[in-house]
């Protein structure tokens, strides 16, 4: 199962990667068109996109028990988005061995 979902975070992280890239190429992100930052269902998904981060965020600051850690991955999280997330979730199930549970994934490690 670990396996199984490094490969679906790597998947994440590479697509991210790609559509950033290409996004990138293609316009700067600070010329989004009016007529496309302020439309309704642009905000909605961006108040969708970041309830879901800060979703996310609420089990790595369980994970983590530095204060500067959490900090810092909460930074990289709302600036970089799933790129940051799939990051520290690949960083996660590479900890574990291939035959791991889920609860070792998701509870915090025993220090």
């Amino acid at each position: 199962m670990i396996t199984s979902f490094r490969c679906a975070a790597a998947f994440v992280l590479i697509a991210m990667l790609a559509v950033t890239g290409w996004a990138s190429s293609e316009v700067a992100l600070w010329k989004t068109p009016r007529a496309v930052a302020t439309h309704p269902w642009f905000i909605a998904t961006l108040f969708d996109t970041y309830f879901a981060f800060l979703t996310f965020y609420v089990w790595l600051a369980y994970k983590e028990t530095a204060n500067l850690a959490r900090v810092l991955w909460l930074l990289a999280i709302l600036l970089l988005g799933n790129i940051a997330m799939a990051i520290y979730l690949l960083r996660e199930l590479f900890r574990l061995p291939a035959n791991a549970t889920m609860e070792d994934l998701l509870l915090r490690r025993k220090v």
